[in-house]
């Protein structure tokens, strides 16, 4: 029989080897098997072959670990439990139950798997650790695995076990720090967490890391999800994804972009018939989604992340997910998801001092803690860490088909010192303030991306001037860029709406502001954002940033519209944007569509739409977005009526040529420099009267043999006010 010490330990959840003493077990040529099930009245031992009674266990020691000597078997056998459970008070016992014993299982993990989790080097650890519904030894259940190096005992626990961490704890890999466990007869849906004993005594009750599903926020349980199958990469998708493609992103808070009823969440398969369609109709190539990785708060937007691994349940199913993203793909849309590795919330059932020590955080909260967001910065540094996170992000692109991976925070990310006082940040082991450990995970994580994935993107949130962010890192990842495919440009976004929220009296005097961002737009490859941080936290909408009466207004956001859509970069526009909404955005209020029933919210759309299918139609607005050679100035030095004039080039030497007047005074017969002789027409003009404009055409036509801005021949327009018009040879 077992010993006083090992009843007391399996009673008090404190035995560090459960497997030693529960389950059949051998001594001295006797077998012996041992159960603890709190709350049984009885136990009796089948043999699972013949399903006959071997013997009946006796309580031991007045606890409720029940055991016995097998003394007419010498082999080990498949055998299971069949517990008498107690009934409600003043009722009969229910019928007996028959059991699988977890401890008659062996390890879950191989020993591959645990030196590649160990080493830092699996580049899929979620296919290990986490809860994966299986069979083992023909038996269905759900195989358990967790990283808790420094806990004293780690136990699954759920509804099935009435969330007693005494029923099923764990056997701990000794070499990994992992604690795994075999628990039969359950399966998809169940809720669980881990229960933790640390080395200082403190109970945690913690939520899954590599959970692929969560419940619903009050609620902080994980829940058992099998891991979606594979989606490969189609061709068509990794194309629509490269540097000389059309890339005009529609950037979206799922929970806000409608609501059912005034009120309801659209689920992702309501979003799939009403979201993609809409975006597919206005012209833009890609969806980005504010980030649906579970978390509990929803006043962050999805920026502080407690289930990484997790569509958030506000939408639907890990299922329904995958098929909102199915819809986009078969409408010709890619999706982008916006990924959090910079740092994650403080919340009790979450990552922080997971099992009772700074395990996914850095220890020193001069390192590892953020005092904006008051939340933990991930430990870059620690293999196990930067394996969970590229792991992640493997996850997200190879098991929903997602096409990139919109990287938050970048900046925050790379600088020891970001947001942080003299005395109150860490130096690096040069003495820098660069997070040397941080970048060789976004280096690792972009080189994993691209050779595992080929064809799938990673975007940069990054607002410094940090050198070759959307450059390849060196082949042993130890210098060169960054690695990622494109970077925002936030230079261009603050000086363009610095430029544009300027009485344009005044914009004679920073003609500097509005072109100084091609002075630097081919050192990265850019993304042009308008994005949600532009709209909210008292910065106005984009309607109310724009100066004048509203007629000024509207005209001047159609021409910053114009100007972007032509300005080297891909694009990028958040929801509510393409049609003027003049306030600010809310994450609990959906947007205004009632707007479009008046025409000016109706003409920038309509602006937006044809943007959009012009920049898509003509690979002059694309093809060399990333290359110098995609574009030539016209004038840029006309600051005193703040004209601008420009080409962009296509690979076969074919070129568009925009205009912009940025002042509410019609230009006529403004003479301009033309690549090619011949007539010109419009081929778009943001002062057309079905976008709200006044209806001023350019009067565009042939060309003149007159030598002007360096091109052989010219052409006389006439400039709308506040407009940007493009200009397309006639073939």
């Amino acid at each position: 029989m077992l010993h006083a010490e090992d009843i007391a330990a399996l009673m008090g959840a404190r035995h560090p080897d459960p497997f030693a003493v529960l389950g059949m077990q051998e001594r001295d040529g006797q077998l012996w098997v041992h159960a603890l099930l709190p709350g049984a009245l009885g136990v009796d031992l089948l043999d699972r072959s013949t399903g006959r009674c071997v013997v009946s266990l006796q309580r031991l020691a007045g606890s409720e670990v029940f055991g016995s000597r097998l003394a007419r078997r010498r082999h080990r056998f498949d055998y299971l439990l069949r517990v008498q459970w107690p009934g409600p008070p003043g009722q009969r016992d229910p019928a007996p139950v028959c059991l699988e014993d977890p401890y008659r299982f062996g390890v879950v993990l191989g020993e591959l798997d645990l030196w590649l989790l160990a080493e830092g080097t699996h580049r899929r650890p979620h296919q290990c650790l986490g809860a994966h519904p299986r069979d083992l030894q023909s038996v269905a259940g759900v195989s358990f695995a967790v990283w808790a190096p420094n806990a004293q005992r780690v136990s699954v626990v759920g509804p099935f076990n009435a969330w007693d961490g005494r029923r099923h704890p764990m056997r701990l890999r000794y070499e990994s720090g992992i604690w795994e466990l075999f628990v039969p007869d359950l399966g998809v849906g169940e809720l669980y967490k881990f229960e933790i004993r640390t080395q200082s005594e403190e109970l945690l009750l913690k939520a899954d890391p590599f959970a692929f599903r969560s419940e619903l926020r009050p609620g902080t349980a994980s829940i058992v999800q099998g891991l979606p199958p594979v989606s490969p990469m189609r061709p068509e998708r990794a194309k629509a994804n490269d540097f000389d493609q059309p890339i005009s992103i529609y950037e979206v808070h799922l929970g806000s972009w409608r609501k059912a009823d005034g009120w309801r969440w659209l689920s992702y398969r309501e979003l799939a018939t009403t979201l993609v369609p809409y975006a597919r109709d206005m012209g833009f190539t890609h969806l980005e989604l504010m980030p649906v990785s579970e978390h509990p708060f929803d006043g962050s937007w999805g920026y502080q992340p407690v289930g990484l691994y997790a569509p958030t349940a506000r939408f639907g199913t890990p299922e329904d997910f995958r098929d909102f993203v199915d819809a986009a793909h078969a409408a010709g849309l890619g999706v982008i998801l916006d990924w959090v590795p910079a740092h994650f919330p403080s919340d009790a059932h979450g990552l922080a001092r997971f099992d009772g020590t700074a395990l996914y955080e850095y220890a020193d909260p001069r390192e590892g803690f953020h005092q904006d967001w008051n939340t933990l910065i991930y430990n870059f540094g620690r293999t196990e860490v930067r394996n969970f996170l590229v792991g992640n992000a493997l996850y997200w692109l190879e098991h929903f088909g997602i096409d990139g991976l919109r990287v938050d925070a970048v900046a925050s990310m790379l600088y020891r010192d970001y947001s942080r006082g003299e005395g109150q940040w860490v130096p690096n082991r040069h003495g820098g303030r660069e997070n040397l450990e941080a970048i060789a995970f976004l280096r690792l994580m972009n080189h994993t991306v691209g050779v595992e994935r080929p064809g799938a993107i990673t975007l940069a949130e990054e607002s410094t001037a940090f050198p070759a962010v959307s450059r390849p890192p060196s082949a042993d990842l130890q210098g060169g860029g960054l690695g990622f495919h494109y970077k925002w440009n936030m230079g261009w976004m603050h000086d363009t709406l610095a430029y544009m929220a300027l009485d344009p009296v005044h914009r004679k005097h920073h003609q500097g502001d509005i072109t100084f961002s091609l002075v630097y737009a081919f050192d990265e490859n850019f993304v042009l954002p308008l994005s949600h941080d532009e709209v909210v936290h008292g910065k106005g909408a984009m309607l109310t940033k724009m100066p004048g009466d509203r007629w000024q207004q509207l005209a001047n956001l159609r021409s910053c519209y114009g100007l972007m859509f032509t300005h080297p970069g891909k694009k990028l526009l958040f929801m509510g944007c393409e049609f003027a909404q003049p306030t600010e955005w809310h994450h609990d209020r959906p947007l205004d569509w009632g707007l479009l029933d008046q025409p000016d919210h109706l003409g920038i759309q309509r602006l937006v739409r044809d943007l959009n299918l012009v920049y898509r139609g003509h690979a002059e607005l694309h093809q060399l977005d990333t290359e110098g050679a995609g574009f030539a100035w016209l004038s840029h030095e006309d600051a005193a009526q703040s004209v601008l004039a420009f080409e962009r080039r296509a690979r076969d030497g074919s070129a568009l040529v925009v205009v912009c007047n940025l002042t509410p005074v019609p230009r006529l017969r403004y003479r301009i420099g033309l690549p090619h002789p011949g007539p010109w027409r419009e081929l778009l003009n943001t002062d057309q009267i079905v976008y709200g404009g006044c209806g001023m055409c350019s009067s565009a036509g042939p060309t003149e043999l007159r030598p002007w801005q360096q091109r052989p021949q010219s052409l006389c327009l006439d400039l709308p006010p506040l407009s940007c018009i493009v200009m397309q040879p006639v073939t």
